[in-house]
């Protein structure tokens, strides 16, 4: 019997794997812009208790 190809089932897996791909960069992304948000709150933090502890604000260094 001849192999006659099923197009749907082909464009169905290139779907697939097309959708994981993206939400894999989508999640990745979104892990980059909390740890980016992360690490700038811990870098005001840092400046706030330096201004408290020199009693001068961070703008005035």
């Amino acid at each position: 019997m001849v192999y006659k190809p099923n197009y749907s089932q082909q464009r169905a897996e290139r779907n697939r794997a097309k959708q994981a791909k993206q939400e894999a960069k989508q999640e990745a992304k979104r892990l980059g812009r909390e740890e980016e948000a992360r690490r700038k709150q811990l870098e005001q933090s840092g400046e706030a208790e330096s201004a408290d502890a020199s009693g001068q604000t961070p703008d005035r260094a």
